[in-house]
């Protein structure tokens, strides 16, 4: 999903900035006629906002790629991707609301892969003796 996201939604935004480039259209032109974002900076800043599209997706697929060699390093870069693309898509309203529930889910399948089914706190048996958990860290009525 991560690497779906990363090459459709941020790397071919890359694509159509180096196309809208080399065929010379002004950056103007596009945000005269049409407000993407909801924060005005945002717009007028729209091609090196597409630039930075291209870091979000290589850093997406990248942590994808480790993550699915194995790597905790993979881990710990797409978890980081999901919680700063989390904050972000607040700024980036309305093309922020499917990157938000796109990360979201990726969010919710790597945490359950990873955790699994543990539980918060581990409740043990209490002990003959005392009635209480043998543990004094785990609190248990």
């Amino acid at each position: 999903m991560l690497i779906a996201q990363g090459a459709l939604m941020e790397l071919s935004v890359v694509i159509g900035v180096v196309a809208l480039l080399a065929l010379g259209v002004p950056q103007g032109s596009i945000t005269d006629r049409v407000d993407i974002f909801a924060l005005p900076y945002l717009n007028e800043h729209l091609y090196l906002m597409m630039a930075m599209s291209g870091v979000f997706g290589v850093l997406r697929i990248t942590g994808a790629i480790a993550m699915a060699r194995n790597r905790m390093w993979g881990l710990v870069l797409s978890l980081f991707n999901c919680g700063v693309t989390l904050v972000l898509m607040i700024f980036l309203l309305p093309p922020g609301l499917l990157d938000g529930i796109l990360t979201g889910t990726a969010l919710v399948l790597i945490l359950s892969g990873w955790l699994q089914l543990r539980p918060i706190v581990d409740r043990a048996e209490p002990t003959e003796q005392t009635g209480r958990n043998s543990d004094p860290k785990l609190l248990v009525p």
